[in-house]
C-alpha cells in the first residue's frame, strides 16, 4: 500500500532575495513523499504567493488527492485532479520519482529524452539592488558565464549598465518581473540591446501585456508570470519570442513537458526555470532542460545550505541527479 507525506521546510537564503514583487531571506518549501513496497519518491515545491498560493494552501490541495493517491492514482490521473500550480508539481515529481526508483528506469527514459542527460550550465542570478551595489554583486560572480539580472522600473538601465562594467564577459538575461510600462520597454529595449542584452523576461505585467503584439523588441522576449502552462500558451506566442517553463507553474514534470513540445511546434524557444529552493526542486529540472534553449537552475546556490543529499554544483555546472536526491 502507498503512504503520502507531506511536510514543510525552511532554508535560509544567505543573502537577501530580492524581486520587484518584494524581497525574502527565507525559502519555504513543500516536501512530498510517496512511498510504495519499501520505496520512497520525493517531490519539492514553492508556493508562489504570485498565484495566491501558501504553504497552508498547498497542503490543504494535496490532503485532497491523499487518498487517491495512496489507492494508486496514476501521474496522468494526477493532471485532472489538481490544477497547475506548486501542490500538484511535489505530488507529480514524487510520483515521476516512485515509478523511476521502482520500474529500475531512468526519469529521462520515462519521459521519451533519448541519450545520456547532460550536465547544464545555469545562469546565476543577481538580486534588484541600486546599480553601485549590483555592480559589485557582478564583480563578485564574474566568474559565471550567464548572469540573470533582476530589474525593477526605474534606473534598469543603470544597473544593467554597472552590470556590464563589473561583468564584461558574461551573458546577460534580465528580469523585470511585470515592472515595466509599455513607455519603458520602448525607452530600455535599445540601450539594453547595445549592452549585449541577450533576453528579457517579462517586462510587462501577465494580464497587461498586449503591447507587446505590435512591439518590434530589439531583444528576444521572453513570457514567465504570462506562461503559467499548456492553456496559457497560445496566449503568449505571438508576444514573446521565449516561453520560460518551471514546474512550479505547470504543476509538475509531466505538463512541463507538454508545453515544452507545444511551444517548439510554435517556434518559441524555451527556457528551463526554478524559484529559491533546494535540489530536490532543481533535479526534475535538470530532465526538462535537456530540452530547452536557456537554464535557469540556480535556487540551492543561492542558500545559506542546501538539503543532503544534493545535486553536484561545479561552478555554473549542475550534475543530473545520480540517485541520492533524485532518481537520475
Amino acid at each position: 500500500m502507498r503512504t503520502l507525506t507531506a511536510t514543510t521546510e525552511d532554508f535560509p537564503i544567505r543573502e537577501v532575495f530580492r524581486i520587484s514583487r518584494g524581497e525574502k531571506t527565507v525559502a519555504q518549501v513543500v516536501t512530498v513523499t510517496v512511498s510504495e513496497a519499501g520505496v520512497t519518491g520525493r517531490g519539492e515545491c514553492v508556493p508562489y504567493g504570485r498565484y495566491g498560493e501558501s504553504l497552508s494552501g498547498v497542503c490543504e490541495q494535496i490532503e485532497q488527492v491523499r487518498g487517491a493517491v495512496e489507492s494508486g492514482m496514476s501521474i496522468y490521473e494526477l493532471q485532472d485532479a489538481l490544477p497547475a500550480g506548486a501542490a500538484r508539481n511535489a505530488v507529480d515529481c514524487a510520483l515521476w520519482d516512485l515509478t523511476a526508483r521502482t520500474t529500475g528506469r531512468s526519469v529521462a527514459e520515462l519521459a521519451g529524452i533519448t541519450g545520456v542527460v547532460n550536465p547544464v550550465v545555469t545562469a546565476y542570478t543577481l538580486s534588484l539592488d541600486t546599480p553601485e551595489h549590483m555592480g559589485a554583486a557582478a564583480k563578485r560572480h564574474a566568474h559565471f558565464p550567464i548572469l540573470k539580472v533582476k530589474l525593477g522600473g526605474s534606473g534598469d538601465v543603470e544597473r544593467v549598465r554597472a552590470v556590464r562594467v563589473a561583468a564584461p564577459s558574461a551573458h546577460l538575461i534580465l528580469d523585470a518581473n511585470e515592472s515595466w510600462t509599455p513607455q519603458q520597454v520602448r525607452q530600455f529595449t535599445p540601450a539594453l540591446h547595445e549592452m549585449g542584452v541577450e533576453l528579457i523576461e517579462q517586462p510587462l505585467p501577465a494580464n497587461d501585456d498586449d503591447f507587446l503584439t505590435s512591439f518590434d523588441s530589439p531583444v528576444p522576449l521572453a513570457a514567465d508570470e504570462s506562461c503559467r502552462d499548456l492553456a496559457t500558451l497560445e496566449k503568449v506566442a505571438d508576444r514573446y519570442a521565449i516561453a520560460n517553463i518551471k514546474l512550479d507553474k505547470t504543476g509538475g514534470l509531466t505538463e512541463a513537458l507538454r508545453v515544452e513540445r507545444a511551444a517548439r511546434s510554435m517556434g518559441l524557444k524555451t527556457m528551463t526555470g526554478c524559484m529559491v529552493a533546494t535540489s530536490l526542486s532543481m533535479a526534475p529540472g535538470v530532465v526538462l532542460a535537456q530540452r530547452t534553449d536557456f537554464v535557469h537552475l540556480d535556487g540551492p546556490m543561492l542558500l545559506a545550505g542546501d538539503r543532503s543529499p544534493a545535486l553536484r554544483y561545479v561552478g555554473a555546472l549542475v550534475h543530473p541527479a545520480d540517485g541520492g536526491v533524485w532518481a537520475p
